[in-house]
């Protein structure tokens, strides 16, 4: 072994290298040595150099292994004296209750026996007297008779005149009624295990405050917590912690967490003083992703202003309907905009983007309806370039489908798409004027609508598998049978509670009730699952609770109704502050 093949990286011998190592590059053996030696060392003490590291990590899981038996030894010491001492009140009552009834019997028992003593007696008196009148008047002589005629005549007249407690003076009404089955209800509801697979490394913070803050103004973050999948965690009650230390140390901001029990925390702080501070969240004591912060505190007066009002003309993004003159701020992407790179790697309220501007796989052109299926896909409706694209809940591209065209199956200009129950990709095509039905792989199944609609915008589905979809032109709803038969339709042209001008897109909430985007009434508007106004929000304007031509909308877990303000260019939450939205493509969160 006295040479060593480059190309093959290994030893070998005079023989080799004029057989199969022949048209190899070859060299001797001593010349690589050192050289293969160096790299070793190199990659031995890059590996040795993660000791440390591993160390670290094997003692901070061996102590939260610990912590997590010491708790759970806590726990069942909890739970053990907790039941025991359920024990003694349940025997305790048990006591309660049988000495209570016997007094009850013992009182009633005494009436009963006092009458029943007054009857016998009475009873004892009329036999005693019935008995000597009749043997004195059987075998008295006539002498007796009328010596005791008197006498007796006077005690039969008394006992005729008596009066007896005939009547109970007590009833033997004596029940015991234990209601058992809410207290088994609660008792196996008894109890709750708290925990949580929420991590520090994983979760995130969002929100201005994590770096800027007005000195004596209330500010807010929030705080995302996930698994070490990544995954969103969707419970509540975990432990965090919040600490804002100015650069010497000195703690001088006091801090409020407020857990909204769906994974997510509203950290709140007011700054006292201006300057440099760090801004640590620990989440079980581990920092969330990028903690701790670098947070600057600035007074009021020293944040630049927005610009003046400026006049800008809104036209709807469907490319039809009339224009709308408004008066708009343009409002810039910071109030605490800088010219330096950002020093932090989480970037405000974005939690992550897919797609640029193109015709080629996860790019977009006119990007319009968006959905999410019920296995963590998200589907794209892509007008311009007649496509649908599907991706991951992470953002993966996994799936393109479309053709342009006009023949069944094929798309001209996909707008509103939805998921239903099966998996199947629903699809409004405006252009087309129908709706059509893909498998979740993107293969054509069939189309409804035809000869119905006339600009299909918006599509989504009820719990009833019912599909809803909203004529832009007609200015009305309509629901279909997932076989395309015509359940019903509602709305007309008009402002009124049952009239649209321009209905956009649909959504579902957890009521199974019909919201709907009303495009130039600047409103939002809930109907029944049969079609039956029952409220609306909105007026034009640009201040909370306003909207200027509202386009998108969605409704979350816990019913709350997000809009996408388009001629205000924000999202609007009707009641919950936070929440998950994409525009074009980007996944944020937002408070209002």
């Amino acid at each position: 072994m006295e040479f060593y093949c480059e190309s093959c990286e290994t030893a070998m011998c005079l023989e080799c290298t004029e057989g199969e190592h022949r048209e190899h590059v070859t060299v001797p053996l001593r010349d690589v040595l050192e050289q293969q030696k160096a790299a070793l060392k190199t990659q031995l003490d890059a590996i040795r150099n993660r000791l440390p590291q591993l160390r670290a990590a094997i003692e901070l899981v061996g102590e939260i292994s610990k912590q997590l038996t010491d708790r759970k030894n806590e726990a069942v010491t909890e739970i053990s004296s907790t039941f025991e001492e359920l024990e003694r009140a349940l025997h305790l009552r048990k006591t309660t209750l049988i000495t209570d009834l016997e007094n009850i019997c013992c009182t009633k028992q005494k009436v009963l026996q006092a009458q029943l003593s007054s009857l016998l007696q009475g009873k004892d008196n009329i036999q005693s007297c019935s008995s000597f009148t009749e043997q004195a008047l059987s075998h008295g002589s006539a002498t007796e008779v009328l010596l005791v005629q008197k006498q007796m005549g006077e005690r039969v007249s008394a006992l005729a005149r008596h009066t007896y407690p005939e009547q109970p003076h007590e009833n033997s009404h004596l029940d015991c009624q234990v209601e058992t089955e809410g207290l088994r209800r609660s008792i196996q509801n008894l109890g709750v295990l708290i925990t949580t697979g929420a991590v520090g490394h994983t979760s995130v913070a969002t929100g201005e405050g994590l770096r800027h803050a007005l000195v004596s103004q209330h500010t807010t973050v929030t705080v995302t917590t996930k698994d070490k999948d990544s995954e969103l965690v969707k419970t509540g009650n975990a432990a965090l912690r919040v600490e804002i230390v100015s650069m010497d140390g000195a703690v001088t901001t006091e801090t409020e967490v407020v857990d909204n029990k769906n994974g997510t925390y509203e950290v709140g702080y007011t700054m006292r003083s201006e300057g440099e501070f760090s801004f640590s969240l620990l989440l079980y004591d581990q920092p969330v992703r990028g903690s701790p912060f670098r947070l600057r505190a600035v007074k009021p007066s020293d944040v630049l202003q927005s610009p003046d009002d400026v006049k800008r003309r809104v036209k709807s993004p469907s490319g039809t309907g009339g224009h709308i003159r408004q008066k708009a701020v343009r409002r810039p992407s910071s109030m605490y905009s800088t010219t330096k790179k950002k020093e932090n790697p989480i970037e405000d309220e974005l939690i992550y983007r897919v797609g640029t501007r193109g015709r080629d796989k996860a790019e977009f052109t006119n990007l319009q309806g968006i959905s999410t299926s019920s296995n963590g896909r998200i589907v794209v409706a892509d007008s311009n370039n007649q496509c649908i694209q599907v991706f991951s809940n992470d953002g993966a591209f996994k799936l393109r489908f479309g053709v342009r065209g006009r023949s069944p199956g094929q798309l001209q200009r996909p707008t509103g798409v939805t998921v239903d129950m099966n998996g199947d990709i629903i699809v409004a095509d405006y252009d087309n004027r129908w709706v059509s039905i893909f498998s979740s792989d993107g293969k054509f199944k069939s189309k409804i609508g035809a000869g119905r609609l006339m600009g299909p915008k918006g599509v989504a589905v009820d719990r009833n598998g019912h599909i809803i979809t909203v004529d832009n032109k007609a200015c009305c709803v309509f629901i279909f049978q997932a076989n395309g038969k015509l359940v019903t339709k509602f709305g007309a042209r008009g402002t009124s509670d049952r009239q649209f001008t321009g209905p956009h897109f649909v959504a579902i909430n957890n009521k199974n009730e019909i919201v709907v985007t009303d495009f130039h009434n600047h409103s939002v508007k809930v109907y029944s699952a049969d079609g039956e106004f029952l409220f609306k929000f909105g007026s034009h304007g640009e201040g909370n609770g306003q909207f200027n031509a509202p386009t998108g909308v969605a409704v979350d877990a816990n019913g709350n109704i997000i809009v996408a303000d388009w001629g205000n260019s924000r999202i609007q939450i009707n009641k919950q502050p936070v929440i998950i939205f994409c525009l074009p493509f980007c996944v944020r969160s937002k408070v209002m």
